[in-house]
């Protein structure tokens, strides 16, 4: 092993699968792959965007990376260099996008660019992640621009902007973060797409594993644990009431990431499934049939996959829809249960506390 110029080490290439014509759609969360069906079978689309182009500041975006940042290449950065190609390589991307670096110690990495995606990574995540870690992000970025998403991705920081400007014209505002909102909750799915294709061009599913536990804590591996970090997502899902479930709701939708922990869980378990062992068997969607792809057919699963996730939730406000859903007979009681799980009965019988919230419910609870 040797070491990197920030100082992370680097292991030894090995062999990896090559996926020859692979389309997007094979990796796609179901989420994700609907809304880009659907946008890609609109007429006119192409010409909708390249329209938009003209307003949006992605020229200015290039030009500032290419000014004041660092082109990735034979000459610089030639070990990311090689990672981008063969990530390229790996999943058949014919035109392998700029890369650049840029100064910012915190770790990031994006995929923008409305005629042509650019790559952008910075210094912090560069100096975090090992060779085999870095070659999950930079396949997850690659993901991205055989997907398409860096268009919306453009467009959501676009639209992000503008309603920071226009923040004091009270319905402008609304219209716009109305949009913004959704391009999130798509943008979010389209991550957990992108987490997919690191993993299918690293081929090392520890090593996204790690990724991401450095993401959240730091450069500390042999602080954390991977089983104890996947704990984690299982308690934040199960734990709580129906308030932390709002709760959820309201931090989760700020972000156009998913929470770390949970983008493990959901690349774990996308590992083990049939799906992703049929891609590394040869078996796959090919780019030459996304035109006679079925957009009804693209809903369904999206659809399927949203009921699945209702009916194995362990969340108190999944399972409170679930009961809705099956006609539950009692449901001001499974309310009020779900409510108060664990904290004392509201019809004054639990212990004196009463229906007032004195048991000390009503307490903010960390989250």
């Amino acid at each position: 092993m040797t070491e990197s110029p920030g100082g992370s080490a680097n292991v030894p290439s090995r062999d990896r699968r090559r996926f020859p014509g692979i389309s997007s759609r094979s990796y796609e969360h179901p989420a994700d792959r609907s809304a880009l069906v659907a946008l890609r079978k609109l007429s006119g689309f192409d010409t909708v965007f390249k329209t938009l182009s003209g307003l949006l500041p992605e020229r200015s975006l290039r030009l500032l990376f290419l000014s004041d940042s660092v082109r990735v290449g034979e000459q610089q950065f030639a070990h990311l260099n090689d990672m981008l190609r063969d990530a390229c390589y790996i999943l058949d991307l014919e035109k392998v996008p700029p890369m650049y670096v840029n100064q910012d110690p915190q770790p990031n990495a994006m995929c923008i660019g409305l005629d042509e995606p650019i790559i952008v990574v910075t210094t912090g995540l560069v100096e975090l992640l090992d060779e085999e870690e870095m070659r999950a992000v930079i396949g997850h970025e690659v993901g991205h621009a055989l997907s398409g998403h860096a268009v919306y991705r453009t467009i959501l920081l676009f639209l992000t902007n503008l309603a920071m400007k226009v923040a004091w014209i009270p319905l402008g505002n609304v219209a716009i973060m109305a949009i913004v909102t959704a391009l999130r909750e798509w943008f979010r799915k389209s991550e957990l797409s992108a987490d997919r294709a690191g993993l299918l061009v690293g081929q090392d599913l520890q090593a996204s594993m790690r990724g991401l536990m450095k993401l959240a804590g730091g450069n500390h591996l042999h602080e954390m644990n991977v089983d104890a970090f996947l704990k984690q997502a299982d308690e934040y899902e199960a734990g709580g009431d129906l308030r932390d479930s709002v709760l959820k709701i309201l931090n989760l939708l700020p972000r156009s990431h998913p929470f770390t922990t949970v983008r493990a869980a959901e690349l774990k378990k996308w590992a083990a499934s049939r799906d992703y062992q049929r891609i590394m068997d040869g078996h796959y969607p090919r780019r030459d049939e996304d035109k006679d792809t079925s957009v009804s057919d693209s809903f369904r699963d999206s659809a399927a996959h949203y009921a699945d996730s209702v009916r194995n939730s362990k969340d108190p406000l999944m399972g409170l829809v679930r009961d809705i859903a099956g006609g539950a007979g009692d449901l001001g009681g499974k309310l009020r249960d779900t409510v108060f799980r664990g904290g004392a009965r509201s019809d004054g019988q639990g212990g004196g506390n009463g229906s007032n919230g004195s048991d000390g419910s009503d307490r903010p609870e960390g989250s």
